[in-house]
């Protein structure tokens, strides 16, 4: 199994992989994070040719267009060029909460101009009174992510 392309394993169904040894399910692993590796390094490296080759056009039209940011589409040669370059906004949250403070005190209803998020730190939680967490707890909700696992050799396998 260790030898296998990429393509016989996901022609493999998942229970006959499950029964393979987990020296061989580790060595599959291993290799499947050095081909994502491998085409996340090849994918970055030609987004930079990308960009040196067409940033100077890119820009032209952002300028042309009287736009920073955003999409443009241009041709070369067969193919149709789409650049992106998101807007990325961040807020200082400490002034945001001082001018929402403001407005509330000056007698509107902020929430027509800002929206809040409330968090609580989950480390932070877990270290308050049993008292205090229990007026948090009904607003409290856990949900779980794709469970993952990592694979690694204790001892190299003797061959």
């Amino acid at each position: 199994m260790n030898h296998y392309t990429h393509e016989q394993v996901l022609a493999t169904p998942a229970g006959d992989l499950a029964k393979q040894s987990s020296e061989s399910l580790f060595q599959l692993k291993n290799n499947a994070a050095d081909l994502l590796s491998a085409a996340k390094a090849i994918v970055e490296h030609i987004d930079r040719a990308l960009y040196l080759k067409y940033a100077e056009r890119t820009h032209a039209l952002r300028l042309a267009a009287g736009k920073d940011t955003g999409v443009v589409h241009f041709d070369d040669g067969h193919v149709r060029i789409t650049a992106d370059l998101p807007k990325k906004i961040e807020w200082d949250q400490k002034r945001l909460a001082d001018i929402a403070r403001r407005i509330v005190a000056s007698g509107d209803d902020s929430s027509q101009y800002v929206e809040i998020t409330y968090r609580v730190s989950e480390t932070k939680f877990g270290t308050w009174p049993e008292s205090l967490k229990g007026a948090f707890e009904p607003a409290r909700t856990i949900k779980t992510g794709k469970p993952g696992f990592r694979l690694a050799l204790i001892q190299e396998p003797l061959s």
